[in-house]
């Protein structure tokens, strides 16, 4: 992967205990997640800003309400496609013009079971506007990912990324871990371990985000 975009990505994300998606057991410390062995990235070609990379002080200023992490300046996406639970595929950039709530999480992880309420709630309250959450499932079967969604009656698009390569490529250390892309393609926040995304601090923050594309 680009060096530039790992390391401002790698600025993105807090020292938190969080549980590695390399061990089912027990949470690491803090900062030393690492992924499963035999876990590749295949990186797809970072996207290329063509406007200010500049975050709106108002919005950076919702997104630290929120809880989220932000960079002074947007980072481009590197592409991906994965598979996508039920059938069909997506790719990252294939949803630009969308502002993209990029969570990477395993049906093993307390903390990501127990925020996946609340994204539930994000996904239904922005339903029909350009927003869209990608729950990006790590190394598990899609048998086991099916049975999680329909047991907690999720709606929102899971993907899955069975190698673990896509976590790698955008710096997966720990999960669960969300970045957070606007509407043309730059990643501008992020969020480390699990969290309330029912919050009206959140949904400030990502109507802001909404109507900043338009």
């Amino acid at each position: 992967m680009n060096k530039k975009i790992f390391l401002a990505l790698a600025l993105l994300l807090p020292a938190a205990a969080v549980f590695a998606f390399g061990s089912r057991e027990k949470a690491p410390p803090p900062g030393a997640a690492s992924p499963r062995p035999g876990a590749t990235a295949s990186p797809g070609k970072p996207q290329v800003l063509e406007d200010d990379r500049s975050l709106p002080a108002e919005i950076a200023a919702a997104l630290a309400r929120a809880g989220i992490q932000t960079l002074k300046s947007r980072v481009p996406i590197v592409d991906f496609t994965a598979p996508l639970l039920g059938g069909g595929s997506v790719s990252l950039a294939g949803l630009e013009g969308k502002v993209v709530f990029l969570n990477f999480w395993a049906t093993w992880c307390p903390p990501c079971r127990e925020e996946m309420p609340s994204m539930e709630k994000l996904h239904a309250r922005f339903t029909g506007r350009n927003f869209t959450i990608l729950a990006v499932d790590l190394q598990e079967d899609e048998k086991t990912v099916a049975e999680f969604v329909k047991r907690h009656r999720l709606s929102f698009p899971v993907a899955l990324d069975g190698s673990g390569g896509i976590g790698g490529t955008y710096g997966v250390r720990g999960i669960p871990t969300t970045y957070i892309v606007d509407r043309r393609g730059g990643i501008v926040g992020a969020a480390v371990g699990g969290k309330d995304w029912n919050s009206p601090e959140v949904a400030e923050a990502f109507e802001l985000l909404i109507r900043h594309g338009d």
